[in-house]
């Protein structure tokens, strides 16, 4: 398999980078995704929501995605396709959705990061009458929580964040079911060429799920501090338990995995 998504590149991570190749060289060629701690400030300040993240689908059907900012909108399953746009008003998709869910807009709970360049978003969306939830890190995991609203009370994703965390979200959503677009924030003439290098030439595209995860994908996403989509490790005298949800867009299952590992010392 080779490493699309990693933790950056050969230069700047000593493993898990972009293009690195692994595996024992058989079987199917294979497209990994990897996040070994999304939500590393989470994690470092004991604070719910931390989680490893790692994507599979067959060689070629995960975006490349540059190490570069990405601006997002998702939102869960059983709404009509297109019930948000990217290029429109905030307000213009909050409203979409309540009438797609049957709601008003105030009914309508936008998750976005808690960043000084979402000012006029989080303006916008108050200004149309929805709740904004403020995060502090972690949009993988808020993407995620959109798939099930009437579980987690999250609608809809709105922002910029990091593109590789777009592609990985994508994943979840493949699986999941819902929508979501992500357009690339391509700020600099190098971050143009490196897209371009990477085959992505249309600095305005919208991608969609399909196109950033296509094919048979598989996600597992295991926490690390426990947070609203999944329990973290729970560290025992002669065990440690953890907790995963593993999906699969073939058949559409969510499987939820709690275990109890009993050879700790292999975790050393």
């Amino acid at each position: 398999g080779r490493i699309v998504i990693g933790e950056g590149d050969e230069d700047a991570a000593p493993m898990l980078y972009i293009g690195e190749e692994i595996g024992a060289g058989v079987g199917p060629r294979v497209d990994l995704g990897v996040a070994a701690l999304e939500g590393s400030t989470l994690c470092a300040k004991d604070m719910p929501g931390s989680m490893a993240v790692v994507a599979m689908a067959p060689a070629g059907s995960l975006l490349h995605a540059p190490n570069v900012y990405m601006d997002k909108i998702a939102i869960g399953p059983g709404y009509p396709e297109g019930t948000i746009d990217l290029d429109r008003d905030p307000g213009d998709n909050i409203r979409a959705l309540a009438i797609a869910k049957g709601v008003r807009a105030s009914e309508i709970t936008v998750s976005i990061l808690d960043r000084p360049r979402h000012a006029e978003i989080i303006r916008n969306c108050r200004n149309a009458g929805a709740c904004v939830r403020l995060i502090t890190d972690g949009d993988v995991a808020a993407i995620i929580l959109t798939t099930h609203p009437f579980e987690t009370g999250v609608d809809m994703y709105l922002g910029r964040g990091g593109a590789s965390e777009g592609v990985l979200a994508a994943c979840v959503l493949r699986c999941a079911g819902g929508q979501m677009q992500g357009r690339l924030a391509l700020e600099s003439r190098d971050q143009i060429a490196q897209a371009q290098r990477l085959g992505l030439l249309d600095p305005r595209r919208k991608y969609s799920v399909g196109d950033m995860a296509a094919g048979d994908v598989v996600v597992c996403v295991t926490g690390v501090t426990a947070g609203p989509l999944v329990g973290g490790v729970s560290l025992g005298k002669t065990t440690i338990d953890t907790e995963t949800i593993v999906y699969r867009s073939a058949t559409g299952t969510i499987r939820r995995i709690h275990a109890t590992h009993r050879a700790i010392g292999k975790f050393d």
